[in-house]
């Protein structure tokens, strides 16, 4: 697996994320063909959040924690960043996280 084009893949799937939706490492991975690979999908997603483009808050770990939250600005950045989109985050988890999880295997299809 070359890392740069699965950086580049996880971060095309990361902007398909609609707005006031979230995913997960792993429906990232599992979509891309690697299900095992959701702590690579957590590598990739860390470098993005310096690019604009890549919505890196979107995607959570399984249960909905903000697992990614030190890779911010601050660390109540990805809170913030989530809040403005309508998701409730309490004690840096989702509430209600099966109402707003987004699976690319269904919505983007395979």
């Amino acid at each position: 697996m070359d890392k740069d084009s699965f950086f580049k893949d996880v971060y095309e799937v990361a902007k398909l994320i609609p707005e006031g939706r979230v995913t997960s490492y792993g429906a990232i991975a599992a979509y891309l063909g690697v299900k095992r690979s959701a702590r690579v999908v957590g590598w990739a997603m860390n470098g993005a959040v310096a690019q604009h483009d890549v919505p890196a808050h979107r995607v959570v770990n399984r249960i909905g924690v903000l697992t990614g939250k030190n890779h911010f600005q601050s660390p109540k950045r990805m809170q913030e960043l989530l809040e403005a989109e309508g998701i409730k985050v309490k004690n840096d988890q989702i509430v209600n996280f099966d109402n707003h999880f987004w699976d690319p295997m269904i919505e983007l299809g395979l």
